[in-house]
């Protein structure tokens, strides 16, 4: 059944990858609180973090919202940097999802004292099917999918996101998106909320 699932999700990722690489990503635009977007993968993964025994925190500070975001999609990243989060981080570890504003954007940062990311596979982690040290790999699973997405989807949103890490003390993911509506671009479709 696991087996079934994870092939599922990896022909998802797939197609997913295969329509972001031919400029096929459509994005719903909606002025969305991205106080709710951090609090999402707090209540997703709680039950996983109590399994692990890791801490999971998090919180929007003031001015954070709203941000003109597809919030699916951010929600789909916020969620695989936490899973990320998790799997890379040992029982008694914490995670911290945590959003701010800088002007004219708002940062969304995960971060975990875990295993760390060695300083040679850096450049590479948004790189498709990357998936970094093999044994590291064949543990945690995954197909080296889930961070060439997420950049994609933040990439769109004309917004970046970057990785900061130190191995055996942990790593920051920062994603940084605009807040306003972006100028013209033909990938997104705009919608209004009644």
């Amino acid at each position: 059944q696991r087996n079934i699932v994870s092939l599922a999700a990896l022909i998802d990722d797939l197609f997913d990858m295969a329509q972001m690489d031919a400029g096929g990503l459509r994005l719903d635009m909606q002025w969305n609180a991205i106080s709710d977007l951090v609090s999402d993968p707090l209540e997703g993964f709680s039950h996983p973090a109590v399994d692990k025994g890791i801490t999971l925190t998090g919180m929007a500070a003031p001015g954070s919202d709203p941000a003109y975001i597809d919030a699916r999609q951010i929600g789909r990243v916020l969620a695989n940097l936490v899973n990320n989060a998790l799997r890379h981080t040992p029982s008694g570890g914490a995670i911290n999802v945590h959003a701010y504003p800088i002007r004219n954007a708002v940062v969304v940062e995960v971060s975990d004292n875990g295993e760390g990311i060695r300083a040679e596979d850096l450049p590479y982690v948004f790189d498709q099917f990357y998936r970094g040290e093999p044994s590291r790999s064949r543990a945690t699973g995954g197909a080296g999918l889930g961070l060439a997405i997420a950049k994609a989807i933040v990439d769109a949103h004309g917004g970046r996101i970057t990785v900061e890490s130190t191995p055996g003390y942990g790593t920051r993911f920062a994603v940084t998106l605009p807040t306003q509506p972006p100028a013209v671009n033909p990938l997104v479709r705009k919608s209004v909320k009644a």
